[in-house]
């Protein structure tokens, strides 16, 4: 095969280099969690109670009546000075984490979330809906995957189901973007979506952001967002609601940040 000029690499290798700008030196070790509330708050009079006993369990309860409107959402995410100040994560930090959930109540959707630096506390999120069951990964930077239309699984409210999301930076670039692998674990069947490779991000937001991996700051954690009942018309009722959601056995690990060790031999063997 016709070997590319130079010309091209040249301009490849500038390309890896900008996309690995954000590299960390160190990925943070959080040491607490910072509990958010009334992200959406279209009934700002109902009764939020949380539990932050990280890494043990969060928990976020919230119910009223009422109300009308679309949601009321929730969101924790890590920190590293006790649950003063989330961690804003970049790039090329490599990490991997984990809770069981469960959501009791109705009318609601929870998980995991890892969110870019545009929308920190709503999107990027590893999502069980208690109204249908399904459990999807979606918005924000995410790569989409569904659990429920690839293995046929649902979520049954009131139920453990363990999530885990691993994000490795790679190189951040075009020629080694970032990748995430999400893992189900609910009843005594583990499933996973296998490495899922990050897209190009929007060049204009590069710098500061990056393009090829979460966006930095990116801030990681959990969410909950309860829907006000509605009739089948989708009009408010009115009517009473309670969602209780836990995550139990957090886990974080943070693992080894890659050096930016691309070199002009490994970008040329690529283009052979």
């Amino acid at each position: 095969m016709k070997r590319i000029g130079y010309s091209v690499l040249t301009v490849l290798a500038f390309a890896t280099i900008a996309g690995s700008a954000n590299l960390a030196s160190a990925t943070p070790t959080p040491n607490g969690a910072v509990i958010t509330t009334r992200i959406f708050n279209d009934c700002p009079g109902s009764s939020i109670s949380t539990n932050n006993a990280y890494p043990g369990v969060i928990g976020i309860a919230d119910g009223g009546s009422g109300c009308g409107g679309f949601a009321n959402r929730h969101a924790w995410s890590f920190s590293a000075d006790g649950g003063a100040t989330p961690i804003a994560f970049v790039n090329g930090d490599k990490f991997s984490y984990c809770a069981t959930l469960n959501i009791s109540g109705s009318g609601a959707e929870g998980g995991l979330r890892l969110s870019p630096w545009w929308s920190p506390d709503v999107d990027g999120n590893f999502n069980c809906r208690t109204t249908d069951g399904e459990v999807a990964c979606f918005g924000g930077r995410l790569p989409f995957y569904s659990f429920t239309g690839t293995y046929g699984l649902r979520y049954l409210p009131g139920t453990p189901i363990t999530l885990m999301i691993d994000y490795d930076p790679h190189q951040v670039s075009f020629l080694d973007p970032a990748t995430i692998v999400y893992t189900v674990t609910y009843g005594a069947n583990t499933y996973t979506s296998g490495p899922l490779a990050f897209d190009h991000a929007n060049p204009a937001e590069d710098p500061p952001h990056g393009v090829w991996g979460i966006l930095s700051p990116a801030r990681v954690g959990g969410h909950l967002q309860i829907f006000l009942p509605k009739d089948a018309n989708n009009d408010p009722t009115f009517g009473p609601f309670g969602v209780e959601a836990t995550w139990s056995n957090i886990c974080f690990d943070a693992g080894p940040t890659p050096a930016n060790n691309t070199t002009w031999g490994k970008i040329k063997a690529n283009y052979r």
